[in-house]
């Protein structure tokens, strides 16, 4: 039996290490399949889809799965969508993507106007760390706080500088979790409610949250996850058969901005087998 994750990140949003070293560290740990689900692009998937096949050619393998993680507005609430199987060159969803990308932009540079004037040395350019495409979020922030002195760890920048209750932060336009859901299917995806956890809801909050998405046209929920203890996985699964949605796995994989997060097995005892993707599969068709 192989295993693999349907949630991990490149240097195209907040990962750090390239689609091509993601593809080669998945291959280090053994897996059979992942799924390259950069925050609102697709950039990465073709650069990974390429270096997947020059592994087929020294005898490795390795299947690079279509996704992108779309950000979605509930309640005041950042969730995310995954989409796992998209058609990346899908015009609806390549343009929805792009004004997502947009409206990153005016947050982005609006927080660091913010930060310059509480004195802080940043600019737009300090965050791209040398790679040109990628999609900047908070993680980038973070990332430079870290590296200029202003914070000890990655993780004490959010509550100091990034979070909804610092006077820095700017909250972003997003699109509506219906439209994600719309978008992905329409792209020949398969949505997936991301990390169903996280959301700072209680138990009836998530359940209304899923119940919502499933008349949306919800296919899948994220029932394995590297935060997930052995209570929240189970609460998860019963979602999933209470309201027949697929179940997936991910680790959300970033490289070094979560240093505790290890592709594959999320911070040591992940295991997402792979006849999860086989029930993905057979929903395709």
């Amino acid at each position: 039996m192989g295993y693999i994750d349907l949630h991990v990140h490149s240097n195209k949003s907040d990962g750090t290490l390239s689609p091509t070293e993601v593809v080669s560290r998945a291959a280090e740990r053994g897996l059979s399949a992942i799924a390259l689900t950069d925050h609102d692009c697709v950039a990465g998937v073709s650069e990974a889809c390429a270096a997947a096949k020059k592994l087929s050619a020294s005898n490795k393998s390795l299947r690079v799965i279509s996704g992108v993680e779309i950000s979605a507005d509930y309640k005041n609430r950042d969730i995310h969508i995954l989409g796992l199987f998209v058609d990346t060159e899908n015009p609806a969803l390549f343009n929805a993507l792009n004004s997502a990308l947009k409206a990153r932009d005016k947050r982005n540079e609006k927080m660091v106007k913010n930060l310059q004037d509480a004195g802080l040395e940043i600019t737009m350019e300090d965050l791209l760390f040398g790679t040109d495409e990628t999609v900047i979020t908070r993680a980038h922030f973070a990332r430079h706080l870290l590296a200029k002195g202003y914070v000890k760890t990655w993780e004490e920048a959010f509550p100091k500088y990034l979070d909804s209750t610092t006077p820095y932060y700017v909250r972003r336009e997003y699109m509506m979790p219906d439209r994600a859901i719309h978008l992905i299917r329409e792209a020949g995806g398969i949505p997936v409610l991301a990390h169903p956890l996280l959301y700072h809801l209680d138990a009836d909050g998530v359940q209304e949250l899923v119940k919502k998405l499933k008349g949306e046209g919800l296919m899948g929920i994220e029932t394995i996850y590297s935060k997930n203890t052995k209570t929240d996985e189970s609460f998860v699964r019963k979602l999933a058969a209470k309201f027949d949605l697929l179940m997936t796995g991910g680790s959300d994989f970033h490289g070094a901005n979560k240093p505790d997060i290890e592709i594959g097995i999320g911070r040591g005892n992940l295991r997402i087998p792979e006849e999860l993707l086989w029930e993905l599969e057979k929903v395709r068709g």
